[in-house]
């Protein structure tokens, strides 16, 4: 690829970068130079000029620096000389002046952190120590850190940070340790030895596993910071492989994507690191092989995808902070750009590399004529007959693949690899075994599989024993409850029935007393009353009305009529109760039928499921002329039975030798005859989801038969099974086929076998049906009663709501106001008016409604009345209330509680078996069921009530509207005013924004222009820097991020020149390399 550098304008003032800009000068002092009187005169030029070079050449300055101090006129020279030579010469300094000082107390404080424990006082001592050796590396001549540097200064730092201990290193000594180094990188010496030192960028990546926030960003400072100082970023990936073994990640970038994603709870702490973190992220993607080539970035940027750092983006944008929003946006502008530049080499717009199915389409279309498609398929053909085995450790082989792929990528055309991992020497086996510790933790995970399958299996087991547990302690909890609500309404009723007969006592005396005087009272209107003498209660109205439990039995339902079909499971309060025919519209002939003489068959057939037509409604009909005798004489019987036999197929093995033959052995003849002999009079689709459905339950016959008569005491018949044994109800036909063949049960197929056993219950289907209703009865009074009390409490509070009353009023008034004519004056209007209100638009702005006004009124004039929806909390579920559909459940209820009691009345004249538990089991239910419906239908007659009023109070009452049409006019009105606060809010947070934005804009135009005004100002005044911090400032504009804004303005247009280039360049070294 033909190499593409992208300058960097911004950074004209760094050693290590080149730039066409003037010198920015800083005087890094707190003190500006003030006016001093000289001690000595000034010397002459000539000297001047070899004194202030000897002081120029200790402060380390650059060349372009360097000039312009020696540009300054002579009495600022031999002012800046005298100053420096002044501080040098300062007596208190004298002791600390030296790097032998720092050296001794760093080594001691190192050999001293693990055998005492240090107060307070004492760790502030040492880290005065470690900042002192700090600012002398920034503020000594050059000579001291010439001197540092060979005393192994920066090894006795090193060496103090490998040994550190937790106290230690989550103390600020660990931060100004990172800050004495990254002050030694503040020169070029200093700089240049650092990253001479093998380890040293390593040991200083070390440091990231600390919770010390300030230590990670001064960390991350200086790893961004030497990814743009030439030859350091291939250090500073290296540092991040050795972390990534030091802290046992998985990956090398593991804990910057943990540290980005988690949160400090201390906001400015938590933005400088994650700033610090995304600068560093930036530098490594873009600085190094990254400023060139676009393969590495795409490597490495696919690394931190993988990691997960696009969501991590979305969600840091929330901390709006504008130097991290800049880190941000470049990021994405970069990753956008590099995905054009990689879909424009295959003529797209947009490449999905999350789509295996696109990618290979593009490598196949680029390919598909060219010398490399025959390589293409070989590949294709060679990865086809990779193993695959999910247990047979081959995963690493393909990740093997993998790796050797992305080298072959990344390495350029002198086989120098930018990340690391060079394909010299490259020993498929080693890499192999290193990788098939993998296999191992494969192996552990499936045999944890294992047990916990098992585990769930016993965690199953006693759920249902806790599940049966707690039926039981429910049903009992209900009964007790019931018992009480019983108790209290008998007592109250049997006050009410005594007050009632002392009435009816005292009427009956009134009513003696009249009929036995002289005189009687004229008769009414409409005709006489007479009243006998003989007037008994019985004869007056009657009480009220009992308990509503059945006092007296019912007659026992009819029997199903003949070869009707059975009762489908979705009505189970039918039980079966037949009803009556509708009398037969044509009355019977006398002409009598011909008798019929149908032919036996020899064995068993199969049904053919018809209805037949009853026999008195034959005359007169088309069947009247038929004559199936006929039919008999011409079809082959035989056939006929071979085709349709109830036993299985195969029947001709017995007979036929020739398959005999195939068979084999008399003992495999044998258990195929027993197969063959299978007896099966059902349908066949039937008996077959029969039987799955019985591989489902995992319970024989008698296991199911004994719960169904044990009325399911285990709770071994789940409601779903219940459901679906109700579909495989013996009809009548099956049972009396079933009866036919009674005597060769054990030849019975199971699912026949399964219907014989279950028709021998004493009505199966009203036993089974009852069980199923009792199951499934406390599910569906749950679900209807909170919808009877949805619509009760929202009726209230509609009535009851003052607020909403005032909203009215305010509605009211603006509609008369707004309105003209006939359609003006209003007294009141429907509630559907109040969803037309958000219809009305503004006629200054449209995005702003009559809705929206309204609450603007109403924040002003009447704030109370926006806290109307607290008031209206029932609402939305009774806008779902169909109030049709709940008393047509109601009456579902009613109904089945009915025949429940129905067949337990038949249940109870029956001599029952020793483990038929129908009778008490039901009887307990009815009794607490009753009551519980009965308060159900009690509240849903108030719920009536309370709506009826609801729409008489809004002037409805004629509309006859249902709960769902009403509640959801106020439902939907309450959306839309929620909706309409939210896009105030919206509107005002914008405003509010662009104002802070207008602000910040003239605020950071007016500091520019001060800074301008300061720089010029300085420049003429002649300040002159007093040493060199490149490095600092490389430090500083990475952390804002200007070091990226020239890049941002340039990147697309470089970006496009380079990008037909690049695609021929890079194939063809691919290529090449591969043929190598």
């Amino acid at each position: 690829m033909a190499p593409r550098k992208r300058s960097r304008h911004g950074l004209g003032f760094l050693c290590c970068f080149g730039g066409s800009g003037l010198p920015e000068i800083n005087l890094r002092d707190t003190h500006p130079l003030q006016y001093m009187e000289f001690s000595s005169p000034i010397p002459n030029p000539e000297e001047l000029n070899v004194r202030f070079a000897e002081l120029v050449d200790e402060l380390d300055l650059t060349d372009k620096n360097r000039e312009a101090v020696f540009a300054l006129p002579p009495e600022k020279k031999w002012q800046i000389y005298c100053s420096k030579k002044k501080e040098q010469e300062d007596p208190n300094k004298l002791a600390t002046s030296w790097p032998d000082y720092y050296i001794d107390r760093i080594n001691s404080m190192a050999a001293m952190q693990s055998l005492y424990a240090f107060d307070e006082e004492e760790t502030e001592m040492r880290n005065q120590v470690v900042e002192d050796l700090k600012t002398a590396l920034r503020t000594q001549p050059m000579r001291f850190v010439t001197r540092f540097i060979e005393l192994e200064g920066l090894t006795c730092l090193l060496n103090f940070l490998r040994s550190m201990d937790h106290a230690t290193c989550e103390s600020r000594i660990h931060t100004s340790l990172i800050g004495c180094i990254k002050a030694l990188m503040n020169n070029s010496q200093g700089r240049a030895h650092v990253l001479a030192q093998p380890e040293a960028i390593s040991t200083i990546a070390q440091s990231l596993r600390t919770e010390n926030s300030k230590t990670k960003v001064a960390v991350l400072e200086i790893l961004g910071a030497v990814c743009l100082v030439p030859g350091g970023h291939k250090k500073v990936l290296q540092a991040m492989l050795h972390y990534q073994v030091y802290a046992a990640e998985r990956t090398r970038f593991q804990t910057l994507l943990n540290e980005l994603d988690r949160s400090l709870g201390r906001y400015r702490d938590e933005v400088n690191l994650k700033t610090a973190i995304m600068s560093f992220i930036n530098a490594v993607l873009n600085a190094g092989a990254g400023e060139d080539n676009l393969e590495f970035r795409l490597h490495l940027r696919y690394e931190f995808l993988m990691l997960g750092i696009q969501p991590v983006i979305d969600k840091l944008r929330q901390h709006e902070n504008a130097i991290l929003d800049k880190h941000l946006d470049f990021f994405e502008m970069v990753r956008n750009e590099d995905d054009l530049e990689l879909a424009r080499r295959f003529d797209m717009v947009h490449i999905d590399t999350k789509s295996a199915s696109q990618m290979f389409e593009l490598i196949h279309k680029k390919l598909k004529h060219t010398e490399a498609y025959p390589c293409l398929l070989s590949v294709l053909h060679h990865c086809l007959q990779m193993p695959y085995k999910r247990n047979g450790g081959y995963f690493q082989q393909w990740q093997l693949l993998d790796r050797i792929l992305q080298q072959i990528v990344l390495q350029d055309e002198r086989g120098v690899d930018p990340d690391l991992a060079p394909l010299e020497n490259f020993n498929v086996k080693n890499i192999v075994n290193m990788l098939i510790n993998e296999n191992e933790v494969k192996q552990w995970r499936d045999q944890a599989e294992k047990f916990r399958k098992e585990h769930m299996e016993l965690v199953s087991k006693l759920e249902r024993k806790e599940r049966e547990c707690e039926t039981k302690t429910l049903e009992k909890e209900e009964m007790m409850r019931t018992l009480n609500k019983m108790k209290d309404k008998l007592a109250r009723e049997s006050q009410e029935l005594r007050q009632a007969r002392g009435q009816v006592a005292e009427l009956v005396a009134q009513l003696s007393e009249i009929s036995a005087g002289p005189v009687s009272s004229p008769p009414p209107p409409g005709g006489p009353l007479t009243l006998s003498s003989s007037m008994t209660t019985n004869d007056l109205p009657p009480p009220p009305p009992p308990l509503p439990f059945p006092c007296c039995p019912p007659p026992p339902p009819p029997p199903l009529p003949p070869g009707g079909p059975p009762t489908p499971p979705g009505a189970p309060p039918c039980f079966s109760m037949g009803l009556p025919l509708p009398p037969d519209p044509c009355p019977s002939s006398d002409i009598p039928l011909r008798k019929k003489c149908v032919p036996q068959p020899s064995h068993p057939l199969k049904s053919f499921n018809w209805v037949k037509l009853n026999e008195e409604r034959v005359p007169g009909t088309v069947w009247n002329e038929i004559d199936d005798r006929q039919v008999f004489r011409i079809l082959d019987l035989e056939d006929f039975e071979k085709m349709f036999s109830a036993y299985q197929r195969h029947q001709e093995l017995i007979t036929n030798p020739s398959q005999q033959k195939e068979l084999g052995s008399t003992e495999d003849i044998y258990l195929a005859s027993r197969k063959v002999k299978e007896l099966s009079v059902i349908d066949g689709r039937r008996a077959q989801n029969c039987i799955i459905l019985l591989s489902k339950l995992k319970l024989s016959n008698e296991e199911i038969r004994q719960a169904i008569l044990k009325m399911d005491e285990q709770e071994d018949l789940a409601k779903d099974m219940l459901e679906q044994l109700l579909k495989f109800i013996p009809e009548k036909s099956d049972i009396d086929l079933l009866e036919e063949h009674k005597h060769e049960i054990e030849r019975m197929a199971r699912a026949d076998r399964f219907l014989y056993e279950m028709s021998r219950i004493d009505h199966y289907q009203q036993r089974l049906q009852a069980l199923f209703f009792k199951k499934k009865f406390q599910e569906r009074l749950a679900e209807a009663k909170p919808k009877v009390e949805a619509i009760l409490l929202a009726s209230r509070e509609l009535i009851r709501s003052k607020r909403l009353t005032q909203m009215l009023e305010v509605v009211l008034a603006i509609g008369n106001f707004m309105n003209k004519g006939q359609r003006g004056g209003a007294y009141g209007f429907r509630v559907a008016s109040l969803n037309k209100i958000a219809d009305t638009k503004s006629s200054i702005d449209r995005n702003i409604s009559l809705l929206h006004y309204l609450i603007m009124i109403l924040e002003k004039h009447f704030p109370d009345i926006l806290n109307m929806p607290s008031e209206l909390q029932h609402l939305p579920e009774a806008a779902k209330v169909n109030l049709a559909e709940l008393e047509k459940e109601v009456g579902n209820l009613r109904r089945g509680l009915r025949a429940v009691e129905v067949e337990l009345e038949y249940q109870k004249r029956q001599v029952r078996e020793p483990n038929d538990k129908f009778v008490p089991v039901m009887s307990d239910f009815i009794t607490v069921s009753s009551f519980s419906f009965s308060e159900l239908e009690d509240q849903l007659n108030e719920a009536r009530e309370k709506f009826s009023k609801a729409l008489m109070h809004f002037g409805e009452q004629d509309s006859k509207m249902q709960p769902d049409e009403f509640f959801g006019i106020f439902d939907t009105f309450l959306q839309a005013f929620s909706e309409a606060r939210q896009d105030l809010e919206a509107m005002r947070r914008r405003k509010e924004e662009e104002e802070r934005r207008a602000r910040m804009e003239a605020m950071l135009k007016e500091q520019r222009e001060r800074e301008r005004w300061q720089r010029q100002r300085k420049v003429h005044a002649g300040s002159t820097l007093e040493e060199g911090g490149e490095f600092d400032d490389l430090v500083s504009a990475l952390r804002s991020g200007e070091v990226f804004d020239k890049d941002l303005c340039k990147l697309k247009r470089s970006r496009k020149r380079s990008g037909s280039q690049a695609l021929e360049v890079t194939r063809e070294r691919a290529i090449s390399r591969l043929n190598y």
